[in-house]
């Protein structure tokens, strides 16, 4: 406990999955948490339940996909807590089951946007404040498809690779600043978005094959993997791809 004491959070996609976790986490380790998602009763409902348990939270709706959702995220994050340490995006949606001749643009270019504009969009508002606090530390969520390529998700995998070449890039350009830039890569993680990839029939069965433990993940698992990523203990960690995934991506 304390790993975060006095530290202030942004989480994107903080209402479900891995970011929910990482929000409960992060709380229980002392951080002060702002949860962002597009969807307020469930962001609302996480938020709530981390200050029933004694925590600090609030919520701010947010279009990761908008700069000025991304500006008024970190604006309200400092007017309320005074400062920023920690930024967990996290934010993402889907793509499934296309072929690039099936897939067409405006479902390419919502999963740009969101997957990796929206790292940049909340970088770009999120690393003045940390300069301006002396340090912090970002981790953005990529993805396994990065490293185990599967058809049908090239809208998905391009996205996620961008993901880590953004943070390569922010890394080396603050770490002179004392901001550390990191990027958590999932494999199989039982969340709602995972589950509705697991819908297709056939699909599950055919992951857990490359699962040499037999089972995909719990958000809880990821979450602390973040919270590593986001700590002191992490200090030295930066421009690192952190795979988390029971071994799926070995041959």
């Amino acid at each position: 406990m304390g790993r975060l004491e006095g530290k202030v959070a942004i989480i994107t996609g903080g209402n479900m999955g891995i970011g929910a976790a990482a929000s409960r986490l992060f709380a229980q380790e002392g951080a002060s948490i702002v949860l962002a998602a597009r969807r307020i009763e469930e962001g609302e409902a996480v938020a709530e339940s981390i200050r029933v348990a004694g925590g600090k939270a609030m919520f701010v709706p947010t279009d990761v996909s908008k700069a000025s959702d991304c500006a008024n995220l970190v604006a309200r994050t400092v007017a309320e807590f005074g400062k920023l340490d920690i930024a967990f995006n996290n934010a993402g949606v889907e793509q499934v089951g296309k072929t690039i001749i099936e897939l067409d643009e405006e479902e390419f270019d919502h999963t740009i946007a969101v997957n990796l504009k929206g790292v940049f969009l909340c970088m770009k508002s999120q690393i003045p404040e940390m300069l301006k606090a002396g340090g912090g530390s970002i981790i953005n969520t990529s993805s396994l498809a990065t490293i185990v390529t599967n058809p049908g998700l090239s809208a998905y995998g391009a996205s996620k690779f961008g993901v880590i070449g953004l943070t390569r890039f922010a890394s080396v350009e603050y770490a002179r600043d004392n901001i550390r830039v990191n990027a958590l890569v999932p494999g199989g993680t039982r969340t709602e978005m995972f589950s509705r990839w697991l819908d297709i029939p056939g699909v599950e069965e055919q992951l857990l094959k490359g699962q040499p433990n037999g089972r995909f993940a719990d958000p809880d698992e990821l979450a602390k993997a973040a919270l590593f990523l986001a700590s002191d203990d992490a200090s030295f960690v930066t421009g690192h791809a952190m795979v988390v995934d029971g071994g799926a991506a070995l041959p």
